[in-house]
């Protein structure tokens, strides 16, 4: 029954896709971040949709009017460079058929981000995005929120198959990620129902990362903690909420989460953590080897550790977004990634600095504070995991840069506003005088028009 209902969802939507293109990229974005044919048993759990909607998007961006030129900006400039090198070290990779897989699937992404630069345009696009990013990822996090509180933690939580968010750790990290867009999205809504849902969805999220088990997503999300009440609009309250809930989520979780997290602290005993050292210097020794466009993708074999690892038969992802770009694109890789990152960054607090003293720009004040502390929680949590790819973050730079496209236009037509002429400034008694003289003019006028048609 699943498969059928989405599969006559998305085939039902192909017709508005080829009429509003954009509504093809939030269907995608759908698709793709929160999986929902992995969901199914049927013919649907490996029917391609996402491919479906996509093709339907291209093709209705062709007939549209509404299409323009994607903003060039030092943020979309880079994101072309890295995607451009990926192919170039996907080219140069030490086994091409390997990497294959995962570079159809990384330029698939890729392609739609840029699509959707080209398509979204308005407040309301972003909006409907943000809505669509958020509830994708928090439908996880709640179900985890439950399940966690259900069986008092002493289970982990799984993301969907298949999908970059299957690992629990990775979906620690996607979880961590939205708590900030669902408080950015509290304070944009005024229904109390829903507002107060929101507030639970944050709630339920942070109790399925913490029934995750990961260590990495515990480091990411007291960062992201941090950082959210720095960028609060009330500090006070939001810090008094986190300080009664916080001790109160650490006691209600098992002993065995408690032995877990002190692990962190004597990592050179957990064969987990070294495991991901092992893989670390791998991806050194493999840069180094081939500085400039490393291995390429998917380089976690034994033909590959034997050769660059330490440990040649302890075999682990990169579990670092970092030693994942390092090791698979070299350091030029490695390099526009990070420059890429900043550069959201910076547009974040462009954003921020000039939407500060306006109340027409309060939305994407708030938008930017919260997709900034989304971006330390990735920050953070990414150097421990493999999600150099994952949808989410691109996703949020596309908002930023659509968001600052939005906030450049409304301060031009302040600026349009403030030089229009205003024309001089006649006090009452002035324009009273004038008048007088006006009138007078006219009278007298008058007087010698009649004497010239009597003469």
């Amino acid at each position: 029954m699943r498969d059928v209902i989405l599969a006559a969802l998305v085939f039902g939507a192909v017709p508005f896709i080829l009429w509003r293109p954009a509504i093809g990229i939030f269907l995608w974005v759908w698709i793709s971040v929160m999986s929902p044919h992995r969901m199914a048993w049927g013919f649907a759990y490996d029917f391609p949709f996402a491919q479906t909607i996509a093709i339907a998007t291209l093709v209705g961006m062709l007939f549209s009017r509404d299409i323009k030129r994607p903003p060039v900006t030092p943020v979309t400039v880079v994101l072309l460079l890295m995607v451009l090198w990926m192919n170039v070290s996907t080219f140069f990779a030490i086994d091409i058929i390997e990497a294959q897989p995962m570079w159809e699937r990384v330029m698939k992404i890729q392609l739609m981000i840029f699509v959707s630069l080209f398509i979204l345009q308005s407040k309301r696009h972003v909006q409907v995005l943000m809505w669509i990013v958020a509830l994708s990822v928090a439908f996880f996090g709640v179900k985890g929120g439950f399940f966690t509180l259900r069986g008092g933690g002493e289970m982990l939580v799984w993301g969907p198959e298949g999908s970059f968010i299957a690992d629990n750790n990775h979906l620690a990290l996607a979880t961590i990620m939205t708590i900030p867009l669902l408080f950015y999205l509290h304070h944009q809504t005024t229904k109390r129902w829903v507002r107060l849902g929101l507030l639970a969805a944050m709630v339920l999220c942070g109790f399925s990362v913490m029934g995750s088990y990961s260590r990495g997503g515990l480091l990411a999300i007291a960062a992201m903690v941090g950082f959210l009440w720095t960028k609060s609009r009330s500090r006070f309250v939001t810090g008094f909420v986190l300080v009664l809930l916080i001790p109160i989520a650490i006691g209600f979780m098992p002993e065995k989460w408690g032995e877990r997290m002190r692990s962190i602290q004597t990592y050179e005993q957990d064969a987990s953590s070294m495991g991901r050292i092992n893989a670390w210097e791998m991806a050194i020794n493999l840069a180094n080897d081939r500085p400039l466009v490393g291995g390429g993708f998917e380089i976690y074999t034994p033909k590959v550790f034997s050769r660059y690892a330490p440990n040649p038969d302890d075999l682990h992802a990169a579990h670092s977004i970092y030693f994942q770009m390092l090791g698979e694109h070299g350091y030029v890789g490695l390099a526009l990634f990070l420059l890429l990152w900043y550069l959201v960054w910076r547009d974040a607090g462009w954003i921020i600095r000039h939407s500060r003293d306006r109340t027409d720009l309060q939305w994407a004040l708030d938008l930017a504070r919260m997709i900034q502390v989304s971006l330390v929680g990735y920050a953070v949590g990414g150097a421990f995991l493999s999600l150099a790819y994952y949808d989410v973050p691109y996703n949020l730079l596309v908002v930023l840069v659509l968001t600052r496209r939005l906030v450049e236009k409304e301060l031009e037509r302040g600026d349009e506003k403030a030089e229009v002429p205003a024309g001089p400034q006649v006090s009452e008694a002035g324009a009273g005088e004038q008048g007088a003289v006006a009138g007078a003019r006219f009278d007298a006028q008058m007087n010698a028009e009649k004497r010239r048609v009597t003469e």
